[in-house]
C-alpha cells in the first residue's frame, strides 16, 4: 500500500559519532503494519508526541551541521506490495544498521509512531493535544529525530518496528489552517534516480552501496485501497511481479488426473416415516363412521400369480401383434395402390405415345414432306394393293377378275400420279426452305460465351452485307404485293447489283428493266411469274458468289481436287453414271458396288415399296447407346439398316425374345452380355422396359433359364453364319472366337 497524503517529511538517524540518514527500507519499516487494516497503519499526528529533553535541544545544531556535511542526498521510502507507504522529500538517505533512531526538531509538535495495540488508548488524547500544539507551531519546517534500539543482523525492519518504542518527528511540516485545520500538509517530493545505502560489513567498518531506482514506464493502475478516517491518509494497493521459483524435478509425478477427479455415486435410501394411531379409551371417543372392514381374500400361490401374469402377457401380445399386422397390411395396401397407379399411368402414357405416333404417321401420309414420309406413303400404297388383290382373287373369277384387276391398276396409277404431284410440291417447298436456311446461316452474327456465362454477339461488315442480301431476296420472293412496292423492291435490287459489273449482273439488270416495262403496260401478274422466277434464280446465283458475298465462302462446299476423285469414282450399272463412292449403298453382305442411292430408291418405289424408317430408328438408337458405353465400339457402325432388317425379320422374327411384342417402334436391340462390345452375335431384341431390366443383370446364368439361354445362343450362331461372308466382319468373328 502507498501513502498518498499531502504530508512530506525527512527522517534523519543519529549516532554517538554523528547523525546518519536512515535507509528507505528502514524508514518504511518504521511506518508499516503487518496487515493492510487501516486501524493497524501508522498514524501521523501533529499533536501527539513526547517532549524532548534539553539534551536533545542542544543536539539540533549538530544535526544541521551533519546534514550539510553529508553527501547531500536524501532517501525516499520504498514501496512494497500490499503494505502502506509513507513518502518523504529526502533526496538521498544513508543507513547504518547499528545507529539508533533519533530525531531532533525545531518545533514542539512531534509525530509519534506507536504500536497498533496502543492506538485505541491514546486516540482521544492525541486529538486534544493536536489542537493545543498546533497553535504554537510555526508555519515553517522543522527537523525530526527518531530514537530507538539497535537492529540485529538477523532481524528485519518490519519486525523491529513493531517492538521499538520510537518517536518520529517531521523535519518539515506545513500547516494550512484554512483548508486543513489541525493537519500537516505534505510538500511535493521527487524521488532521485540513485540513492546510497550504507551497510555495515564489520564491527567497525561500513560500506556505501549505490542503489538505482527503476521507474515504471506506464501509469500505475489503481488496484483499490482504503483510507484512515482519523488521519485522512489514503492507502493504495500495490503489486509486483517476480519470477516464480522453479520446482525441482524429483522424478515423481506429483499431479495427476486421478487425484484431482471426484467420482460421485447416487444411492437411494428409504428413510423412516414416523406415524401414530389413536384408539378409543376412557374419556376419549373416536368415530368409526369412516372405518372400513377389510376381510382377507383368497390366497394366491406363486404358481397362480405367474399364471395370471402369463395370461396377461399373452393378451398384450395378441393386441400388439394385431396392431403390427394391421400396420403391415396397411403398408402393403399403400404399395399396391401406388403400384397400380403407376402401372395405370405408364399404360396411359404408352397409349398416348402410340396415339401420337399414329397421328404423326397419318400426318406424314396426308402431307408428306421428307423422303421417309414418301417411303411410308408408297409402303401404305403397296399394302393397299396387296389387300385389294387378295380380295379380288378371293371374290372374282374369270373375266370379272381380270376387269377388277384392270380397275385396280388404274386406281394405283392415279394414286402414284397424285403422290408424284405431292412430291414435286414438297421438293419445291423444301428447296425454298433450304435456300432460306442457307442465307440465314450466312447472316448469323458471330457469338462467343464469356467467362461469366453471357453470350456476346458481333456483326462484321461481311455479315451485314449477307443480311442485306437476305432481306432483298425475301422481298423479291414475296407474292401478292402491290405494284408500287414491287417497283421499289426492283429499284433496290438494281442499286445493289450495279455495284459489280459482270455478265451475271448485266443479265439481272436486263430482266429488271423488262419486268418494269411489262408492269407499266398493265400485263397480268400470272404472265410475269416466269420472269420473276428467273430474277430470283439469278439473284440467288449472285448471292452464292463469294466475290459479291464474302461470308458465303465459309458455308459453300469446296469442290475437291478432280484428280483425287479418280480413285473413288464407281460406275452405276443401272443409270450408267460415274459417281463417288459415297453415292452407293454398301450392304454388309456385298462385295462389289451395285446401284446408286437414286436407282435403289426408284426401284423400291416401283417394285418392293418397303419402308426402312423403323429400322433406321432402331439402328440410330443402337449407335447412340453404344457411344454411351465409351469402350470403342466399331462393329455397330459397319452394320447398315438392310443388315439390321435381315436380322430382325429372319432371325428374331420381328418380335421380342421375352414377351413376343411385335411393335417395332417399341423394340430395341441391346447387348446380350454387357461386358463385351455389341455385335450381331452378342445382341438380343427386347422392348424398352425389358431392355432396361436386362442391362441391370449381373449374372445371366442365374437370371434366365437354360432353355432360354440355349435358344438365344442358337440365334447368335445363325447370325455368325450370315456375317461370316463379309471380310470385314470375319476379322471380328475370329477375334471373338479367340
Amino acid at each position: 500500500m502507498e501513502d498518498t497524503s499531502d504530508k512530506c517529511f525527512r527522517v534523519v538517524g543519529t549516532e554517538g559519532s554523528g547523525a546518519e540518514h536512515p535507509s528507505a527500507s528502514s524508514e518504511r519499516a518504521g511506518g508499516k503494519a503487518e496487515n493492510g487494516d487501516p486501524a493497524e497503519e501508522p498514524l501521523l499526528s501533529g499533536a501527539a508526541g513526547t517532549a524532548q529533553s534539553e539534551e536533545d535541544s542542544e543536539q539540533q545544531a549538530a544535526v544541521k551541521e551533519q546534514e550539510q556535511s553529508s553527501v547531500a542526498q536524501q532517501g525516499r521510502p520504498g514501496e512494497g506490495p500490499g503494505n502502506p507507504e509513507v513518502t518523504g522529500n529526502n533526496k538521498q538517505d544513508v543507513f547504518e544498521p547499528d545507529a539508533p533512531f533519533r530525531a531532533s526538531f525545531e518545533s514542539t509538535s512531534p509525530v509519534t509512531n506507536e504500536n497498533c495495540s496502543t492506538l485505541p488508548k491514546v486516540r482521544n488524547s492525541e486529538r486534544e493535544e493536536e489542537t493545543s500544539q498546533n497553535s504554537v507551531l510555526s508555519e515553517n519546517t522543522a527537523s525530526g529525530a527518531v530514537t530507538g534500539s539497535v537492529i540485529e543482523d538477523n532481524e528485519t525492519l518490519r519486525s523491529a518496528t513493531a517492538n521499538l518504542d520510537e518517536t518520529i518527528q517531521p523535519e518539515k511540516l506545513c500547516l494550512d489552517q484554512e483548508h486543513f485545520p489541525g493537519k500537516a500538509v505534505q510538500e511535493d517530493y521527487h524521488m532521485p534516480d540513485v540513492i546510497t545505502v550504507r551497510v555495515q560489513t564489520d564491527s567497525d567498518s561500513f560500506q556505501d552501496v549505490v542503489v538505482k531506482i527503476e521507474r515504471p514506464t506506464y501509469q500505475k493502475p489503481f488496484l483499490g485501497g482504503f483510507k484512515n478516517k482519523i488521519t485522512g491518509v489514503e492507502f493504495h494497493n500495490a503489486g509486483s511481479q517476480t519470477i516464480p521459483k522453479k520446482r525441482l524435478d524429483k522424478g515423481i509425478q506429483l499431479f495427476c488426473r486421478e487425484t484431482q477427479t471426484v467420482f460421485e455415486k447416487n444411492k437411494p435410501q428409504q428413510t423412516n416415516n414416523t406415524t401414530s394411531t389413536q384408539m378409543s379409551k376412557v374419556g376419549l371417543y373416536v368415530s368409526v363412521v369412516t372405518d372400513k372392514i377389510i376381510s382377507p381374500g383368497k390366497y394366491i400361490t406363486a404358481d397362480e400369480y405367474h399364471e395370471h401374469r402369463l395370461q396377461a402377457v399373452i393378451v398384450l401380445q395378441k393386441y400388439f401383434r394385431r396392431w403390427h399386422a394391421m400396420n403391415i397390411v396397411q403398408k402393403l395396401r399403400e404399395k399396391k395402390r401406388l403400384r397400380l397407379a403407376w402401372e395405370a399411368q405408364e399404360e396411359l402414357q404408352k397409349k398416348k405415345e402410340k396415339e401420337k405416333k399414329l397421328r404423326r404417321e397419318n400426318e406424314r401420309r396426308l402431307n408428306p414432306k421428307t423422303k421417309e414420309d414418301f417411303e411410308l406413303l408408297y409402303h401404305a400404297l403397296e399394302l393397299w394393293r396387296q389387300e385389294e388383290t387378295e380380295r379380288i382373287n378371293r371374290t372374282y373369277t374369270g373375266a370379272e377378275r381380270k376387269a377388277a384387276l384392270c380397275g385396280l391398276l388404274e386406281e394405283e396409277a392415279q394414286l402414284i400420279a397424285s403422290i408424284g404431284r405431292h412430291k414435286l410440291n414438297a421438293d419445291e417447298e423444301n428447296q425454298h426452305k433450304a435456300i432460306l436456311n442457307f442465307l440465314d446461316k450466312c447472316a448469323q452474327p458471330k457469338r462467343w460465351k464469356a467467362y461469366d456465362g453471357k453470350v456476346t454477339e458481333m456483326d462484321t461488315p461481311n455479315i451485314l452485307r449477307a443480311r442485306e442480301l437476305l432481306e432483298i431476296y425475301n422481298s423479291i420472293s414475296m407474292d401478292d404485293i402491290a405494284k408500287d412496292e414491287r417497283i421499289d423492291v426492283l429499284g433496290i435490287l438494281r442499286l445493289t447489283v450495279k455495284e459489280h459489273e459482270c455478265k451475271l449482273t448485266q443479265e439481272i439488270l436486263e430482266l429488271i428493266d423488262r419486268e418494269v416495262d411489262l408492269m407499266s403496260r398493265e400485263v397480268k401478274e400470272c404472265n410475269l411469274e416466269g420472269l420473276r422466277k428467273r430474277i430470283c434464280t439469278l439473284f440467288l446465283q449472285y448471292v452464292k458468289t463469294p466475290k459479291f458475298n464474302p461470308e458465303v465462302a465459309k458455308i459453300l462446299k469446296v469442290p475437291p481436287d478432280p484428280l483425287k476423285l479418280y480413285k473413288n469414282v464407281n460406275f452405276c450399272h443401272s443409270c450408267e453414271s460415274y459417281l463417288p463412292s459415297t453415292e452407293f449403298p454398301v450392304p454388309a453382305n456385298s462385295c462389289t458396288f451395285g446401284r446408286c442411292h437414286l436407282c435403289c430408291k426408284l426401284d423400291n418405289e416401283a417394285r418392293q415399296r418397303d419402308a426402312y424408317l423403323k429400322y433406321k430408328l432402331l439402328l440410330e438408337n443402337l449407335r447412340k447407346s453404344e457411344v454411351d458405353y465409351q469402350d470403342g465400339a466399331k462393329i455397330v457402325f459397319l452394320v447398315q439398316h438392310q443388315d439390321l432388317q435381315y436380322m430382325i425379320e429372319n432371325i428374331w422374327g420381328s418380335q421380342s425374345a421375352l414377351s413376343a411384342c411385335s411393335d417395332l417402334y417399341d423394340l430395341v436391340m441391346v447387348r446380350w452380355d454387357k461386358r463385351h462390345e455389341w455385335s450381331p452375335w452378342n445382341t438380343i431384341l427386347l422392348t424398352k422396359d425389358e431392355a432396361d431390366e436386362h442391362l441391370k443383370l449381373c449374372d445371366l446364368q442365374k437370371a434366365y433359364e437354360a432353355v432360354f439361354i440355349n435358344r438365344i445362343k442358337r440365334k447368335h450362331i445363325r447370325t455368325k453364319k450370315y456375317f461370316a461372308q463379309i471380310p470385314a466382319m470375319a476379322s471380328f468373328l475370329h477375334r471373338t472366337d479367340n
